[in-house]
């Protein structure tokens, strides 16, 4: 919007009657391209809901997705509401703020499965104890969650009053970035994690570093597990390539050329977001993962009573290989 700092200025303006460069958007939504995100992001939200209701399994997976999904629909439903309203404020801050801060809650669902990985292929395997790995990504994601959401709440004081809206724009891009940066480690991180499988299956060979659980070790085996572990790799690179989109477009204030380009926006934002959620609506972990997500405690149990043998069988082959 040209008058972004006074925005009563063209507070009764319509599409008839006003140039489209002074609403909040400076193009004409598509209403079929938004309607259809709401349609797709409102059957996923029944979906991972009634995968929980049925399996009862990955319970704080299952509201991660909810609260993300549920951000995004009230995103996307106040874009269709800004169809017949371009210059509606409240339409435009809802929809500014919750598609931003909803793919936070994506990737705190994709962070909770690395640490089932773990579980499935063996604490051996990993440099920390699988608990850390959500201990560590979770409070980081939070972080990210309040600085996008705080920003975008002292961004949109700042519009209603037509001050500037510098410091809430600065504050969702350092949301944004700490969002970046988590996911980046985490990619880091579960690369090395399945070097560290490769190489220790090569080394000593999968009887014994793998854990050989028998529940997880028919999980290994599915191919429904190999088509998860592919779609969670493919969800979080989605979810990391939309977030630096969106750095770039945000580092430019919300008035910059890159927000009102609508189909980079389009393809940049929920095609992205809604392939990730579909790849893990294809590939449920509670389907996946099975036990892994419901039997933690008895499986991670089993696990370190395991481990210390395989670390004691690990180290004479070590010690004769590095001779």
């Amino acid at each position: 919007m040209s008058g972004s700092e006074n925005p009563n200025l063209f507070a009764n303006c319509t599409v008839e009657t006003c140039p489209l460069s002074t609403s909040y958007y400076n193009y004409r939504i598509d209403l079929a391209a938004n309607a259809v995100f709401v349609g797709l992001f409102s059957a996923a939200l029944v979906w991972f809901l009634a995968v929980w209701i049925y399996t009862r399994r990955g319970f704080w997976f299952m509201v991660a997705m909810e609260l993300g999904l549920t951000a995004e629909i009230i995103g996307y439903v106040a874009r269709v509401f800004s169809w017949k309203n371009q210059w509606d404020q409240d339409a435009f801050l809802a929809q500014i703020v919750c598609i931003t801060i909803g793919p936070a809650f994506f990737s705190a669902a994709i962070y909770l499965c690395l640490e089932r990985i773990v579980v499935v292929y063996g604490e051996a395997n990993s440099r920390i104890p699988s608990k850390w790995y959500t201990r560590t990504f979770i409070p980081c994601d939070v972080v990210s969650l309040l600085l996008q959401a705080i920003g975008g709440i002292i961004a949109s004081v700042a519009l209603q009053n037509g001050h500037s809206l510098t410091t809430g724009d600065n504050i969702m891009i350092a949301g944004l970035a700490t969002q970046v940066f988590t996911l980046l480690i985490f990619i880091v991180l579960s690369a090395d994690f399945a070097l560290q499988v490769r190489r220790r299956q090569r080394h000593l060979g999968a009887g014994v570093a793998l854990t050989q659980e028998p529940a997880l070790g028919r999980i290994r085996r599915s191919w429904q597990f190999k088509g998860f572990m592919a779609a969670l790799g493919l969800a979080t690179i989605l979810i990391f390539w939309r977030s630096g989109y969106r750095v770039a477009e945000l580092n430019q204030g919300w008035n910059g050329p890159i927000t009102f380009q609508q189909y980079l926006f389009v393809g940049m934002e929920p095609v992205l977001i809604a392939a990730a959620v579909y790849a893990l609506v294809l590939f449920h972990p509670a389907f996946c993962l099975r036990e892994a997500m419901s039997k933690m405690n008895k499986i991670v149990s089993a696990g370190e009573k395991g481990e210390g043998e395989v670390r004691e069988s690990e180290s004479p082959l070590q010690d004769r290989g590095a001779a």
